[in-house]
């Protein structure tokens, strides 16, 4: 049974292959098997679909005979366009079971070749007409932000441009008082009929028509600012929480704010990449921070604390053990950052770099020589 390589991405068919690119990235990045939760089979089966939708070539093929593998006969073991699929119907004049899955209607999705079994079925009244208006686009965008704001959380204001909503027409196209008229390219039908030549011969093939994308019905007064598309260019505010301990890299998902449907449908989701700038003073190991520290070989011998930053912008203030070696980092607990998803926080861990004196005087030469003695 062939794979619908267009719901394994998650995209319409008539994607563009930017959308189709960027669907991709989205979802290999969560199903990658060297993730945690990744999905190895998952993964295999994106790739697959990519393969096969970003080669122009191979997507012409696969939109026309349902699969991008070669023809080699219709018989003696060969692999033709309707190879692998069942043609038999259920008792109950519907189709057979192992149609279900392909286009969540119980019907293949097979591109052009399915376009000419989505005329003879909707000739019997198999399945509905319906309108065609295309969803609103996901939309990608980076957010920078501090270690601090990281380690604390913020609301940031973010503007996208993109398409929104038409407010003159709401978002229908038109003006809804003046109503609406049969569509005059398909006498109101929602479909236009057409013949095709195909290697199987001529076919009358039934195509959702383009004007009114299928519903049949056009405004009688198309909106000027819309052109009756329902959505316009223009600028979506929105404010984004950042939770504390949030990661470099993470993306923080707003359902229903990326770019707005044709005609009042759904719109696409807004996928917000985190980047946080790099700090001055720490270096950030998931969850753990390392600090740089100088200590002078005076104030060790003395046994002095050592006073050390925190994320927090307060002090903390610690003593070196006794046999503590100084190539090892110095572990401070809980003053980390917070652990994403979990509770409490990292570890600050002190990376010390010794500085000897500029000169040692006689006194404390003759201290060290007893101490050394």
């Amino acid at each position: 049974m062939p794979k619908d390589y267009y719901k394994i991405l998650g995209v319409e068919r008539g994607a563009s292959e930017e959308e189709i690119k960027r669907a991709y990235r989205k979802l290999a990045h969560k199903h990658h098997p060297d993730k945690t939760g990744g999905d190895g089979k998952k993964f295999k089966e994106l790739n697959e679909a990519y393969q096969v939708l970003s080669d122009k070539q191979k997507r012409a093929q696969y939109d026309r005979f349902g699969t991008a593998e070669p023809f080699m006969g219709f018989g003696g073991g060969g692999t033709g366009p309707f190879s692998g699929f069942d043609f038999g119907f259920s008792a109950g004049g519907g189709p057979s079971s192992g149609w279900e899955g392909f286009d969540g209607q119980g019907f293949p999705d097979m591109g052009g070749l399915g376009e000419i079994f989505d005329s003879f079925f909707e000739g019997l009244g198999v399945r509905p007409r319906r309108p065609v208006y295309r969803r609103g686009s996901d939309i990608e965008v980076t957010l920078e932000i501090s270690l601090e704001e990281a380690f604390r959380g913020a609301t940031k204001p973010l503007a996208v441009t993109t398409l929104t909503r038409c407010e003159r027409c709401k978002g229908q196209g038109g003006d809804p008082a003046a109503g609406s008229k049969a569509c005059a390219a398909c006498n109101g039908r929602g479909e236009v009929r057409e013949e095709r030549q195909t290697f199987f011969g001529s076919f009358a093939q039934v195509r959702t028509c383009s004007a009114c994308r299928g519903a049949g019905q056009i405004p009688v007064k198309v909106c000027s600012a819309c052109e009756g598309s329902g959505r316009i260019s223009g600028a979506r505010s929105v404010q984004i929480d950042i939770v504390p301990g949030i990661e470099d890299g993470q993306i923080v998902k707003l359902s229903g704010m990326g770019e707005a449907g044709e005609r009042g449908t759904g719109a696409g989701g807004l996928y917000v990449r985190v980047k946080i700038h790099p700090h001055p003073v720490f270096v950030r190991k998931g969850s753990d921070l390392i600090v740089t520290k100088e200590l002078k070989v005076v104030g060790l011998l003395l046994g002095r604390k050592i006073e050390v930053p925190t994320i927090s912008g307060g002090k903390a203030y610690v003593e070196i053990p006794a046999h503590f070696n100084l190539k090892e980092n110095l572990r401070i607990p809980g003053e980390g950052m917070p652990r994403f998803g979990s509770f409490g926080r990292g570890d600050l861990f002190v990376s010390f770099i010794i500085k000897a004196p500029k000169k040692v005087d006689a006194k404390i030469a003759k201290l060290l020589e007893e101490m050394e003695g």
